[in-house]
């Protein structure tokens, strides 16, 4: 059976990563100086490029500061979660595809979605904004009277 974890390559999933984290180029995590110099690579992962900010001396990687920050699995299998996620695959089966237990794949799906939230933008409203004055009631619960059957009879209608 072949995998698909083998036809993804883990040097292309750190340059898509550091072309969408750093569109105009490297900056520090820290300062955002554009000033850093490459300092070599992660020994565990060689395709993870390491920096320093030649502004605040700070040393980062690739993935610094981000939600796939140390974590043990290799950077393909959480681009290839994600991807799966998009396909709506559930998480017994991104679990299966990936070769993981499900509590590792529920627990991958759950930090990923987690990490998708927290750098959603929060929503601007422009223009003309219009607001409807309609009021739902969910429920009656502790309102019995409001639940009452009318009859339509004069004096019958509680």
């Amino acid at each position: 059976m072949l995998r698909i974890q083998a036809l993804i390559d883990d040097a292309k999933c750190f340059e898509i990563v550091r072309q969408i984290r750093w569109p105009h180029g490297v900056a520090c995590p820290d300062c955002g100086s554009p000033e850093v110099i490459k300092r070599g690579r992660d020994e565990t992962q060689p395709d993870r490029q390491r920096y320093q900010c030649k502004g605040c001396g700070r040393h980062f990687d690739d993935l610094t500061d981000t939600i796939l920050e140390g974590r043990h699995q290799p950077l393909r299998v959480w681009i290839l979660c994600l991807y799966f996620m998009g396909l709506n695959l559930s998480n017994e089966q991104i679990a299966q595809e990936l070769d993981l237990s499900k509590d590792d794949a529920h627990r991958m799906t759950g930090q990923l979605r987690e990490g998708i939230v927290q750098k959603k933008p929060s929503v601007q409203l422009s223009g003309n904004v219009e607001c409807d004055e309609v009021y739902i009631i969910a429920g009656h619960k502790g309102h019995p009277e409001a639940v009452k059957k009318k009859t339509g009879r004069p004096g019958v209608d509680a």
